[in-house]
């Protein structure tokens, strides 16, 4: 049978991020890629510290149709449901503990997340999380969790009696993004198939954007989900 890209990612310690959001919301137009900035203080005060965005706000800057094109279908929000899973065979990811391995939130509580599907193929799909933190925290979550699930090349689990074989690479992004960037490639072989799922993650300031899924959707994608999630906005 075919994994699905979500069902594929809940059965890694990557369901932290790629789960963890659920929050809907409307979508601008999008606009020049800029770091959150902080307007300038009148002379003799002090500026304010740049705070994390809001689920409502990352929401807002969520890849659409709109912004995709008319071959994409945004896709319902499914139940969150974890069967039990276990690692074999990658100490460095097991140690993330149970929690992270059945895909319980990560301690990032600002999130958003659209998925969709794409009319070019049956295993296209594509998801998009947003997440804000301070940015030492966002970089932290992301290494710990990159590094554990590129560790071992090869390891498997098992959703509840489903074994499934996982691959793990390392990839390099084509072009800089933001101020950090991972990426990687997951095949996930199970019951005589496989699926290909690509994970790229950019954070830009206080802003995280992971981008999943089927890799030439997200080769094709990811400039414009950081391009939207990152853009400075008006305030007055």
């Amino acid at each position: 049978m075919r994994v699905h890209t979500t069902t594929v990612l809940s059965l890694t310690a990557l369901t932290v991020m790629a789960l963890a959001g659920c929050t809907h919301g409307s979508a601008t137009s999008p606009s020049p890629r800029s770091s959150t900035t902080v307007p300038v203080p009148p002379d003799g005060q002090s500026a304010p510290a740049p705070s994390p965005l809001s689920s409502t706000a990352l929401a807002k800057r969520l890849l659409d149709e709109s912004d995709l094109g008319e071959d994409y279908t945004r896709m319902p929000q499914r139940t969150a449901a974890h069967d039990d899973v276990t690692v074999i065979g990658c100490p460095a990811l097991a140690k993330l503990g149970d929690a992270a391995v059945n895909g319980a939130s990560l301690a990032l509580p600002r999130k958003a997340k659209a998925s969709f599907t794409y009319a070019g193929g049956s295993d296209s799909e594509l998801s998009e999380e947003l997440y804000s933190n301070a940015e030492d925290k966002l970089s932290r979550s992301v290494d710990r969790i990159f590094e554990a699930m590129t560790s071992c090349p090869t390891y498997q689990v098992l959703a509840g009696s489903t074994p499934v074989t996982v691959t793990t690479q390392k990839v390099l992004v084509a072009r800089r993004l933001g101020d950090e960037q991972w990426s990687q490639l997951l095949t996930f072989a199970a019951g005589g198939r496989s699926s290909v799922v690509k994970q790229t993650a950019v954070r830009t300031g206080m802003v995280l954007v992971v981008v999943s899924g089927s890799p030439g959707l997200v080769d094709a994608q990811v400039r414009k989900a950081v391009a939207k999630a990152t853009v400075v906005r008006s305030t007055g």
